[in-house]
């Protein structure tokens, strides 16, 4: 069972470039044709495109081990986002995220973990929370 002394933890921290070039590439990939997307110098993010920022390191998922997590039994429970206010490219946003619930059902043969991630711009302003559950499967 995941210690639920992990509750508050912070996982990770991190900061990303909104580049240009990949806001250009996320609109092509959903097949998004609006220029408003992907021409001019300053690109507004796409609301689920933080989603990728916040996947943009090294390893994303370098801390599962370490509270319990293994990655081939894990599902993708459910995920949500709330904005407060826009950015676009070329800001550089900071990603901080922690561990916000630990619980199981079905007799511990489904664990939960919640994880939330503050993203604030270069002054620490907020521009989102994101918010995703991590479900791990026992046998």
């Amino acid at each position: 069972m995941i210690d639920r002394q992990h509750i508050g933890r912070i996982v990770s921290r991190h900061q990303a470039e909104v580049e240009r070039g990949r806001l250009r590439f996320f609109a092509k990939a959903i097949g998004e044709t609006d220029p408003y997307w992907t021409e001019g110098e300053r690109l507004p993010v796409p609301p689920t495109f933080l989603f990728c920022l916040d996947m943009d390191r090294p390893d994303p998922y370098d801390w599962y081990p370490e509270i319990g997590l293994s990655l081939p039994l894990i599902l993708h429970g459910e995920q949500s986002f709330v904005y407060h206010k826009p950015c676009h490219s070329g800001d550089i946003l900071h990603f901080t995220s922690r561990i916000e619930d630990i619980y199981d059902k079905k007799d511990g043969a489904l664990e939960f973990v919640v994880r939330s991630t503050r993203v604030a711009d270069g002054n620490g302003e907020p521009v989102a929370d994101l918010r995703a559950v991590i479900i791990q499967r026992h046998a």
